[in-house]
C-alpha cells in the first residue's frame, strides 16, 4: 500500500501486531511514531526501524500527556493513530488478584481512554482511530476476566469516540484479534512452555486450525484506517472465525 505523505501515530508499536503495523506503514512511505515500554523492545525498534521511537508508559497520564506534546511538536496533525499496547494475565476469578486487576484496567482501559483523549485533537479532519480490542471481548474465555472486561470497556470507548469525532469526519473503529502468533501469544509472563501450550489450544479452537500472522491482523488495522472510508463504529474480528464458532 501507498502511505507516501500520511502521519501516523502506533501506541504500543515496539513488537508483535504494532510492531507489523508499524513495518507496514513505514514499507508504504508513512512517516511514524511508536511507542513502546519494555526497554529491550525500544532499543531493538530504535535499531531496526526508521521511526521516531518514543518510551512511554499507556498507564500514566503524565506520560500520555508528554506523548501528546511530542506528537503536536513532531507532526502537528497526523492521520492515524493505533492505540495498541496491552497486557493480558491468565487468572481464573477466584485466582484474580487487586494488582493484576488494577494493572490490567490501567493499560488496557484507563491507557486507552486517555491516550485517544490526548491524542484526538490531533488527528486530521477524515482521520482514522484504531483501537486493538480482542476476540475475548465477549463471550467468556476461561482465566480471562480481567484482560476481557478491559477489552470491552476498550470496544465501549471506541463506540463512543467514534459518535463523538463525527462532525470531523474522523472514523473509530476496532480489530478483535483471536490467537496470533506473537513473541509473547498475547500473555504477559507466559513462560516457553506456556507458549507452547497456547500455541497447540489457539490451533485446536481456531475455526482455521492456526493462528494469524501478525501481518494479518495489522492488514485489517490499516484496512479500517485508511480503506474503510465509509465504515465506523465497526468491530473487525481476525480470528480465523473463533467468534463465529463455525465449524
Amino acid at each position: 500500500m501507498n502511505y507516501q505523505g500520511k502521519k501516523a501515530v502506533v501506541v504500543g508499536g515496539t513488537h508483535g501486531i504494532g510492531r507489523a503495523i508499524v513495518e507496514a506503514l513505514l514499507d508504504g512511505g508513512a512517516e511514524v511514531l511508536l511507542t513502546g515500554y519494555n526497554e529491550r523492545n525500544i532499543e531493538a525498534a530504535r535499531a531496526e526501524l526508521a521511526a521516531r521511537v518514543v518510551r512511554s508508559d499507556t498507564s500514566d497520564l503524565t506520560q500520555i500527556a508528554a506523548l501528546g506534546d511530542r506528537v503536536a511538536a513532531e507532526f502537528g496533525q497526523v492521520d492515524a493513530v493505533f492505540v495498541n499496547a496491552g497486557v493480558a494475565y491468565v487468572r481464573t476469578v477466584e485466582e484474580t488478584t487487586e494488582d493484576v486487576y488494577d494493572r490490567t484496567f490501567a493499560v488496557n482501559a484507563k491507557g486507552a481512554f486517555f491516550t485517544a483523549q490526548r491524542l484526538a485533537p490531533l488527528v486530521a479532519e477524515g482521520g482514522a482511530m484504531v483501537f486493538t480490542s480482542s476476540v475475548a471481548d465477549e463471550g467468556g474465555s476461561r482465566g480471562m476476566a480481567a484482560y476481557a472486561g478491559s477489552k470491552a470497556a476498550v470496544w465501549s470507548f471506541a463506540q463512543v469516540l467514534a459518535a463523538e469525532l463525527l462532525p470531523r469526519g474522523i472514523r473509530v473503529n476496532a480489530v478483535a484479534p483471536g490467537f496470533t502468533d506473537t513473541p509473547t501469544m498475547g500473555v504477559t509472563e507466559a513462560t516457553d512452555a506456556d507458549r507452547a501450550a497456547f500455541r497447540e489450544i489457539g490451533d485446536e479452537r481456531t475455526p482455521m486450525r492456526r493462528h494469524a500472522h501478525p501481518g494479518e491482523v495489522a492488514d485489517a488495522a490499516l484496512f479500517l484506517a485508511f480503506g474503510a472510508t465509509f465504515s465506523t463504529a465497526v468491530k473487525l474480528p481476525v480470528d480465523g472465525g473463533l467468534s463465529r464458532r463455525l465449524g
